[in-house]
């Protein structure tokens, strides 16, 4: 299947757990086949703003809103091609962008703004960084995922991602997969991927077995932990300020 760099779809996203995977696996060898990737590692590096301005608004559920990431399959090197994407929603519908070029390319475009390329997309992504002051990588994702696609409709994807970890340091496709954990054990988050309608073998699998779809974004829910973990840290940091406090005010005879 042709590499495409420009996508416009609905994503519907599903948490179903190992069981269901198997039983799906059984019904998709009829309609379905392995992509390119196949079973891979994706490892996406988040571009924000210093207040987490695009991930906040996302998470409000707007009309429109947009990301900005840099993406590899494997962990990178300097010579490794990564994808530079920019990705859209507007009205449910998604609208992605993406152009090619070597990790140390992204590198001088993405942190200095050097231009290495032009055209159309890159030209929407420097307007997304010139838009955003102070964008900078903000979380790092891995996770491990399988994509198909279907034998009749190369549109129609599904795609299923395990063990998805996120970090706020060690910002860089190149240091690895490691970091917290988002997903339990037994957890597959499944998306659906169609410019189109969904087949209706998986509309009657998916009604047989009761699945029903999600609102779940593994940046948002990074985000979230991160937010929360600073409140902790802040609540902290104020029961110890607090107790110096109390412990200066003491009189000792």
């Amino acid at each position: 299947m042709a590499e495409q760099m420009i996508f416009k779809r609905s994503e519907i996203k599903y948490m179903i757990d190992e069981d269901i995977f198997r039983k799906l696996m059984e019904v998709m060898k009829k309609y379905m086949i392995a992509d390119d990737y196949g079973r891979s590692t994706v490892c996406s590096l988040y571009f924000d703003t210093p207040d987490y301005l695009l991930i906040r608004r996302s998470l409000d559920h707007p009309m429109y809103k947009e990301k900005l990431r840099l993406r590899s399959y494997g962990v990178a090197n300097e010579s490794t091609k990564v994808f530079v994407e920019i990705k859209k929603k507007y009205d449910s519908i998604v609208y992605k962008r993406r152009i090619a070029m070597k990790e140390s390319e992204a590198q001088r475009y993405l942190l200095h703004h050097e231009k290495v390329m032009s055209g159309q997309i890159s030209d929407e992504i420097d307007y997304c960084m010139d838009h955003y002051e102070g964008l900078a990588p903000a979380v790092m994702l891995s996770y491990e995922r399988e994509a198909y696609y279907a034998k009749d409709d190369h549109e129609f994807r599904i795609t299923f991602d395990r063990n998805i970890l996120w970090r706020d340091y060690d910002l860089s496709l190149c240091k690895g997969i490691y970091g917290n954990p988002i997903l339990k054990e037994d957890q597959v988050l499944m998306e659906v991927k169609t410019a189109g309608a969904i087949p209706l073998w998986m509309v009657e699998f998916l009604s047989g077995n009761k699945i029903y779809k999600t609102s779940f974004s593994k940046y948002g829910t990074a985000y979230r932990t991160i937010k929360e973990n600073s409140k902790d840290n802040n609540k902290k940091s104020n029961n110890e300020d607090n107790y110096e406090e109390r412990i200066g005010g003491l009189k000792y005879a």
